[in-house]
């Protein structure tokens, strides 16, 4: 157990008046379904950029159906039209709140490729088709909620609030943008898994509470006037001479009132901090201590202070000593209270225990919807992430501290498929989680893990602190092959392979029996100064792992491979870097199917890094560290044409490139060349990107031939696919993922 501040279970409050209407087959999507429950109004509505689908790797299942346990009635607004607040009104006014997340996904990462080019498809619409959603959903439905009923309380959520919490770079503007939650005028902000906060602040508001009052919920972040009494706050506005920070003097008040305000001002009790001095008490009070970063004005203008304040955001992330944050925007504060307390095992099996039908809403009439084809057979078992790979948003969203399910409540979820979806063959596609292997790994020592404030405990090595026994999921999947009517357990979540080394119990296991031919697997990178900017090990885990994984495939007598995934264009990466790479790939006879550029997504480490050209892993200031940043679009495609130097199409930049960089000895006809000196005829040569499907599935599964795709670790884009595949989403609240 963690040594964190209490919590109230979420399965310990008294239930709403509503539970006597017991759950619904489905969360109501018009008012003929509420007539046909019997209800008059929806308590809670929840609007969501996503086809509403009842699993609980969806997020506005997860979170309606856990209002529901608590008694509430809830309604569900999927992928409304936002040009009019007409699909806003379609349930009717409701009683306590409205619930606004974007779904599973950033809109404008479903919406736009790392290119910033349009996509075509959506894999969370019936159809896959595009379109169903805005540019900033949360923006948008919240501004129709507000036109439909400007009286009732506007919360939001999900992954593109939570990433979006404080100003934030935005890569499709170029620009830093206010917190979301000024944007959207709404009262209040969820960011990270946010049922215990959700279900609290639902509680209050039914008890007659106003939404305004409700201002010390953890993972919460609302707007405050000024810093209220009785509290420290320390001054981090600053990165290289630090100071206090006094309040603005109205200039309009006479020397007799301006004595008096400064009188008054002294006997609040009320404190600001320089924290370069030790001008304070040994110890601040936690629970009273705010931090200020650089204001909205000044991390637009500075992006060394843009920097700063990235850092010290997720120097503040651990819930057991993170402290509240506020940043000015404009003459309003955004306050931001320190990360929710992570569930428990019998919270999370409580969440996961509700009635979900496991199939989308019957009025989208069997339409398939391509993210629900992905997990439909597949089961989430746990939370979070602590490998804090600065590309990724996991950490950023879900925590690093795991959130784990008792074994009994993945069984019985497995029994559930099987005995209640349609098309079970006797597969489960995946028992995973944002990382396969992460599942009951923690600190050794629960005040040690309280008090750590490190990003990752894997970078630069693994924690010595970190338990690193696979016993447990070794023992999960043992008992899941045993289920009656199971014929093959998979495993699709993407595989932290330096963790795996260290038990070659558990790489035994996975490799004998859940492996269904191929094994996915993230080193992104084969040279040491990207992967320092990533985060990530280098490539003497891969060969570690690779060696086991080899051996135990024909000790198991099969043909399996690995598919190592790699990022073209990460902050810190230079072309030599990426030609390195592509020497590598030849050299393993690895060719790369489909690739995609560093996503630069909002809050992300790495995004910070490709916006200031610095880095916040370690102390920023204005001679601190320089990060090469490929932000150029040649680059950029040059990067991406080094993953794919088999393709003809990239021939002749990489000609050009590898003369400029003086490795023309690298074109040629030879075996020890990276590419060739003549452009083949279109008659004597067929671009890999021209195959037919069934040529590229020969080529996928011969040795020698490997087909690699890629991840941007963004949501939900999470299981290493790319830009062009369907992605498999992982089990997500009204929030949300990338491993």
């Amino acid at each position: 157990m963690l040594n964190l501040p209490t919590a109230k279970p979420l399965h310990s409050y008294n239930k709403y008046w509503a539970e006597c209407f017991g759950p619904a087959p489905y969360l109501p999507m018009s008012r003929a379904e509420m007539d046909k429950l019997g209800w008059d109004s929806c308590d809670i509505i929840i609007v969501t950029g996503d086809a509403y689908v009842d699993h609980p790797s969806f997020g506005m299942a997860i979170i309606g159906r856990l209002l529901e346990a608590q008694g509430f009635r809830v309604g569900i607004i999927a992928q409304p039209d936002w040009r009019s607040k007409k699909d806003f009104m379609a349930l009717g006014k409701p009683n306590l709140f409205f619930g606004v997340t974007a779904g599973n996904m950033d809109s404008m990462i479903n919406r736009y490729t790392a290119d910033r080019k349009p996509r075509s498809d959506d894999a969370y619409t019936p159809g896959g088709v595009g379109c169903k959603r805005p540019d900033r959903s949360v923006l948008a439905y919240s501004q129709r909620c507000k036109e439909a009923w400007p009286d009732v309380p506007l919360l939001i959520g999900g992954i593109e609030a939570s990433l979006r919490r404080i100003a934030h770079y935005d890569y499709w503007q170029d620009a830093v943008r206010h917190s979301i939650l000024l944007d959207a005028a709404a009262d209040m902000l969820f960011y990270g898994n946010a049922e215990r906060a959700l279900v609290e602040v639902a509680h209050r508001i039914a008890a007659g509470e106003k939404i305004s009052d409700i201002t010390d919920v953890r993972g919460t972040a609302f707007i405050r006037r000024d810093t209220p009494a009785n509290w420290w706050e320390l001054d981090s506005t600053r990165v290289d001479m630090p100071g206090k920070i006094d309040r603005m003097i109205n200039p309009y008040l006479n020397p007799r009132e301006m004595d008096d305000c400064e009188q008054k001002r002294r006997n609040e009790a009320y404190y600001v901090v320089d924290i370069s001095t030790l001008n304070m008490p040994r110890k601040l009070p936690r629970d009273h201590t705010v931090i200020r970063l650089p204001s909205f004005e000044k991390v637009t203008a500075d992006k060394v202070l843009y920097a700063h304040a990235s850092r010290v955001l997720h120097m503040e992330t651990n819930p057991g000593n993170a402290r509240a944050l506020v940043q000015k925007h404009g003459d309003v504060d955004v306050w931001l209270n320190p990360p929710p307390i992570p569930l428990t095992t019998e919270e999370m099996d409580y969440v996961f225990a509700s009635p979900f039908a496991r199939m989308p809403h019957p009025a989208y009439k069997g339409e398939k919807i391509p993210a629900y084809e992905m997990i439909r057979f597949s089961v989430n078992i746990m939370r979070g992430c602590f490998g804090g790979c600065t590309f990724c948003s996991i950490t950023e969203h879900e925590g690093r501290i795991m959130q784990n399910r008792s074994q009994e409540s993945i069984l019985h979820e497995v029994e559930e498929i099987r005995d209640k979806v349609p098309g079970f063959t006797g597969v489960i596609s995946d028992l995973g989680g944002p990382t396969a292997n992460m599942y009951r790994l923690a600190c050794k020592d629960p005040q040690i893990e309280a008090a750590c404030r490190r990003p990752s405990c894997v970078f630069p090595g693994i924690c010595e602190n970190l338990n690193t026994d696979h016993k447990p999921l070794t023992a999960l999947y043992r008992a899941a092959r045993k289920l009656p009517g199971i014929k093959k357990i998979l495993i699709g979540s993407g595989l932290r392979y330096d963790l795996a080394v260290t038990d070659p119990e558990y790489v035994k296991e996975l490799v004998t029996h859940h492996v269904g031919g191929y094994l996915k697997i993230a080193p992104e990178h084969t040279e040491n100064e990207p992967l320092s900017k990533m985060m990530k090990p280098g490539m003497g885990a891969y060969d570690e792992f690779k060696q086991l994984f080899e051996k135990f495939t024909r000790e198991a007598g099969k043909e399996q491979y690995l598919i190592p995934y790699f990022i073209a264009a990460h902050p810190g990466t230079t072309d030599e870097d990426m030609l390195n790479l592509a020497l590598w790939l030849k050299k393993n006879n690895f060719r790369a199917d489909q690739v995609q550029a560093f996503y630069p997504s909002p809050m992300a480490t790495a995004t910070a890094m490709y916006h200031t050209h610095k880095n916040p892993l370690r102390r920023v200031n204005y001679k601190s560290e320089q990060v090469d940043v490929v932000d150029d679009p040649g680059r950029r495609k040059l990067h991406k044409a080094f993953l794919r130097y088999h393709d003809s199409n990239n021939w002749p930049l990489l000609r050009e490139a590898l003369q400029r960089m003086g490795r023309a000895d690298l074109i040629g006809d030879g075996p020890q060349h990276l590419i060739p000196r003549d452009q083949p005829t279109t008659a004597a040569y067929q671009s890999p990107r021209r195959k037919n499907s069934q040529q590229a599935h020969q080529k996928r599964t011969r040795p020698g031939g490997k087909m690699l795709t890629q991840h941007t670790g963004l949501p939900p884009r999470s299981q290493g696919v790319s830009s062009k595949k369907t992605a498999q989403p992982r089990s997500k609240n009204s929030q949300h993922k990338g491993k």
